[in-house]
């Protein structure tokens, strides 16, 4: 594991913690009809060290989202080439681009990103516990991968053993487990907002965390229990919204334009396999913990879903590239609009044809003012005759 990890994505990552979108269990409602959207992203490195700044290969990656069923993103402009495609440790897809391979004291340089965005219907199945498998029936290979230890699923923690196991109460049906995680974080877990994401085991001692903290903390019971899981994080339409963000001493600044990044869980919950699990963007009130999957952010087609997140360092790797940040004084600044394609497309179309609009208009006004200009100067004489 390098100590810097892909620096769109750990930005990314970080924006996901400090949004004002989430800052509480809010209402959403879901859409069921398909739509386009653009997102685009600007990134600018600048080294205010003393030193050259080496860039990895990483710090030259940028994501290029999921795709799936329900959602199909591809990269649509760069402004700088793209030098080959891979995945990371989780699947994800990236592109490298081939920015400058070392960035002098004093310099900086900026890429830009714009990704094309056809988000279509999703919906959750009829969920009940009768219908529910046992934690027997889950695939063995699954387990393997999905309910092994990690950097931010402390399996082995024993405070976090002991409240897991405490919760389940020996249940063995599934959804019924599920149910009684959501229903205990909800009612035990307040929500607060901090620079960076935290380890499960301080979310369940302070009472508190974000979303994607509160998603960790639910992995984390549902590893414990045989439970399959994963982290996952993705973005959401907020027409109209914009935030300005700072922070790790004003290392990473950020603004978001009609766009807020959010964490939620993937657990896997037979017969109906992967649902996703969110805790704190989700209709429907607190009153039933089925709201949690069936009307949460990821049912929405604005929501585009960005990344998976489960063999990755994502806790320390976060705060190693904090630390990195802050030292050798390199300063990050990153861009992130949203925006329904139509719209865009008429955003653009405006600022295109505008200012022609305004020279024709100017055109037809003096040609007209010359026009009745004469005319009036000629009747004038006329009635002098």
């Amino acid at each position: 594991m390098t100590l810097r990890k892909t620096t769109a994505i750990a930005l990314m990552l970080f924006v996901v913690l400090t949004s004002s979108a989430f800052n509480g269990f809010t209402l959403v409602k879901a859409e069921l009809w398909d739509e386009n959207y653009v997102i685009q992203t600007t990134v600018t490195y600048s080294n205010n060290g003393t030193t050259d700044w080496n860039l990895t290969e990483e710090d030259q990656a940028i994501s290029l989202f999921m795709n799936n069923t329900w959602q199909t993103v591809y990269l649509s402009e760069s402004s700088w080439p793209v030098e080959r495609m891979k995945t990371d440790e989780d699947g994800n897809p990236m592109a490298v681009l081939r920015l400058p391979k070392s960035l002098e004291p004093g310099k900086s340089v900026t890429y830009k990103a714009s990704y094309n965005v056809e988000s279509r219907a999703r919906s959750i199945p009829y969920l009940d516990e009768e219908n529910s498998w046992n934690l027997t029936r889950i695939p063995e290979d699954l387990r393997d991968v999905y309910c092994r230890s990690g950097d931010a699923w402390q399996i082995n923690d024993p405070t976090l053993r002991e409240a897991a196991l405490t919760i389940a109460e020996k249940d063995t049906n599934v959804l019924s487990v599920v149910k009684k995680f959501i229903t205990w974080i909800w009612n035990h877990i307040s929500y607060g907002s901090y620079e960076g994401p935290r380890y499960p085991n301080e979310t369940l001692s302070g009472k508190i965390g974000d979303c994607d903290d509160q998603a960790i903390l639910l992995i984390t019971f549902c590893r414990i229990c045989g439970i399959p899981s994963y982290l996952q994080v993705g973005c959401i339409y907020e027409f109209g919204s914009m935030m300005w963000l700072s922070s790790w001493n004003g290392t990473v600044t950020s603004f978001l334009k009609q766009i807020a990044w959010h964490g939620w869980a993937m657990v896997y919950i037979p017969p109906w396999e992967w649902l996703p699990v969110d805790l704190t963007y989700v209709s429907g009130g607190q009153g039933d913990p089925l709201n949690a999957i069936r009307t949460g952010a990821a049912t929405s087609r604005g929501t585009i879903q960005y990344m998976n997140i489960s063999q990755r360092e994502y806790v320390a790797s976060t705060r190693k590239y904090r630390d990195f940040l802050v030292e050798n004084r390199i300063h990050v600044h990153q861009e992130d609009e949203m925006s329904l394609a139509f719209l865009k497309f008429l955003e653009e179309s405006i600022k295109m044809w505008f200012p022609w609009f305004l020279i024709a208009v100017g055109i037809i006004t003096g040609t007209l003012t010359a026009v009745f200009g004469y005319v009036w100067k000629v009747e004038r004489q006329r009635l002098k005759a």
